[in-house]
Parts: C-alpha cells; structure tokens; sequence
C-alpha cells in the first residue's frame, strides 16, 4: 500500500502546530494507514516568497500590519538582547529536537512542482488542520493541494481558514481549489460558511486533531513527573491583552499560586517581563501538555492552550486574542469548540463573566459526553476518507 502524504505545519516552532501536525500522524498509525508528513525544506524558501508578495500587497491594510507588528518587535529585541536572544534559542531548539524525534518526515523535495511530479508514489495527500488556508496560505498555493497529480485522493482534515472572510484575489483561488478536493471538512462553522458562500459545497465541521486523542494517549509523548514541583497557574497568552493578565493576576492573588507562564511567542510583549512568577524556555511541546495537565487553572487566549484544558479536566479560562470582526481575527475556532461542548460561558470578556467562571466548576462528565459523540463524527469522516487507500 502507498503511504498518505501529510501536508501539514509540523516545522513552526508553534506548541498548537506542532501537536496537531502530531496528532494527524498518530490518528493515521492507529488506524494502521501508512503516511509521511511531506518534507518542505527543499522549497520553504518558494513558499516565504509567496507569502511575502501577498503581504506586500496588503501593506496598507492596518490590520495586518497590526499583526505583523507583534513579530517585528520580537525580531529587533532578539538583535538588542543577547540573553533574551538566548532563551529565545533555546526554545526554538526544544521544538527542533521534538521535531526530530517525533515526525516521520518525508525526503527532501527540492520544489513543489517535484513533489508534484512525484505525487502519484501517494495513495493520498491529507492537508490539516490548524489555520492552513489563511489568505497568505492560499496566496503560497502550498495548502490548496495544487501541486497534486489529478486522480490522486485529496483530503482536508479540519483545516482552516483562520478568518471569516477572504481578500478578493484569494476567495478567487478558493472558489478553483475547494471543489478539486475529494473530502472536505473544516475546523470552524465560519469556515463551513465560507465554504458554502464561495463554492456552494457543504464542509463538514470536525474536531481538531489534538482532541482525536484522549488524555491516556497524550500521556505516550510526555514524561509522568511534573514539569514544575508545585501547584501553580498556567498562563499561556499570544496576544498583548492587559484584561486577560490583569484577571490572571487576580487569581494569583485569590489563590495564593504563582503563575508559570510562556512568554513572547507570537510578539514581543514587554509588560510579561514582568507578570509570571516562573517563565520557563526550555519547554518542548510535550512539556507543554505537561504544563497544562498539571496546573491547577488555565489561563489563555489560545485554541490549543483550550483544547488541552479540556482535554486534561482544568479549570480553564479562556480570553479574547483578537477584536471582533477584524479581518485578522480567528476568534471563531475558539468559539465553534467551547459551543461544541456547551462552555461558552468560559469566555472571559468582563470581570462579572470572570467572577462567575471563578466560582462555576466546569462538569467534565458533560463536557465528555458531548466531545466522545464530536469524536466519534470525526473519526467517521476520516475513516470514510481513508477508505479503500489499502487497494492502492
């Protein structure tokens, strides 16, 4: 039997990233369907440069600018501080090791159009999940599947747009890839809608991969003992949101626990020089899990950062990372998983809602309950995707 092709961001030294290219790979193993997650270093230059001509084009766009400030300012302060430089190294280094020891990687294709000459040695190409189609994904034509030899199966495993709308140019290109597709889901309903709006298909919704796999099965890539000794909260934050912080700090001091934090991620944000109480770097993505499944609250503007909370029955709060209705926002992933199990009550945009979130135990009997019967709808459409690979 060929082996799928998984087309992922397995290489960005991004925690959610990399454990639901992770999680794509482990689903495929347990359902004994032989894959590779495709290798890019041979034409990540190509696909930088494409990114970089549609984000020239939209230079004049604020949004977009505003996103892109963020990264601006961690580059120049790695160039001004050599020891945050430093940290900054070590971190990137935890995610080239997990990478290494983890993915089973592909050879080395040196363009997309050699990978596409060589697509048909695939019984399969799967592209999912996390935030793949984003204008500037499309503009790369990496993610559309493009390079992919007709009469090769096409999957979308809960990919997603990241945004609820789409520059002219780049709905143009959706309208062409999108029905070439031979089984397509979604991660969000926004992109369900998307996808009706542009091509009139239905998409089906499905969870993102990481929930695939339950908390027994994201103990077999980290380590039994505790990242840190003591009970603490975990407050894992990509956006510069002084609110989300602010009530982080209220629970320190309502609880007497330190806060463990990551900090810099996706930005330079100096107020968090100062805000944790432990700010580790030396943490791999599987020490991230660890962080979460130990803690005893969470709290985060992050997808993944709520997906492991539920994952792992944490007293979780989860916060805004972007103003609604923007064009750079991705704030309906969050809000299409805490519908799927009926706690949109744990976004936290007034200090009443976070009061009441205090006081409010979540119940993880019901949160399971509804999260197994999204499990099992995802699984089903995988499995109906994959189905016959074996004859190829």
């Amino acid at each position: 039997m060929k082996k799928v092709g998984i087309v992922s961001c397995y290489f960005q030294p991004n925690y959610g990233s990399m454990l639901q290219a992770y999680a794509t790979q482990k689903i495929l193993d347990i359902l004994e369907i032989p894959n590779e997650t495709i290798c890019i270093d041979g034409f990540s230059d190509e696909i930088k440069k494409s990114k970089m001509q549609y984000f020239k084009s939209r230079i004049f766009s604020f949004d977009v600018i505003k996103d892109k400030l963020g990264y601006v300012k961690l580059t120049i302060h790695k160039k001004l501080n050599k020891d945050f430089a430093r940290n900054v190294g070590i971190r990137n280094n935890k995610f080239k090791e997990f990478s290494c020891k983890t993915f089973n990687i592909s050879k080395k294709f040196n363009s997309k159009f050699e990978l596409g000459e060589n697509s048909d040695s695939y019984s399969a190409f799967l592209v999912g999940s996390d935030q793949l189609w984003l204008p500037s994904n499309i503009a790369a034509d990496y993610y559309t599947l493009n390079f992919v030899k007709d009469g090769i199966r096409k999957i979308a495993y809960a990919t997603s747009f990241g945004v609820s709308s789409l520059p002219d140019e780049q709905e143009k290109k959706a309208k062409d890839f999108i029905p070439k597709i031979d089984y397509l889901s979604v991660r969000e309903k926004s992109g369900q809608k998307l996808i009706k709006n542009i091509t009139g298909l239905d998409a089906q919704v499905v969870c993102d991969p990481t929930l695939l796999l339950t908390a027994d099965q994201w103990m077999e890539i980290q380590k039994k003992e505790r990242f840190i000794d003591e009970d603490y909260i975990f407050c894992y934050f990509l956006g510069n949101n002084k609110f989300s912080r602010e009530c982080a700090d209220k629970l320190r001091k309502k609880t007497g626990l330190k806060i463990v934090a990551l900090q810099h991620l996706d930005a330079y944000i100096k107020d968090d020089n100062t805000f944790a109480d432990i700010a580790p770097y030396d943490v791999d993505p599987a020490d991230f899990v660890n962080l979460i499944r130990n803690a005893s609250y969470v709290c985060t503007d992050s997808f993944h950062g709520t997906v492991f909370s539920i994952i792992n029955h944490k007293q979780f709060f989860s916060f805004r990372r972007f103003v609604e209705n923007t064009t750079m926002s991705t704030n309906s992933r969050l809000d299409s998983i805490l519908e799927a199990v009926n706690q949109k009550n744990r976004i936290i945009t007034t200090d009443k809602e976070f009061n009441t979130a205090i006081s409010t135990e979540i119940d993880f009997s019901e949160v399971d309950e509804k999260l197994n019967v999204f499990r099992e709808s995802s699984m089903q459409f995988l499995e109906n995707a994959l189905n016959g690979l074996e004859n190829l």
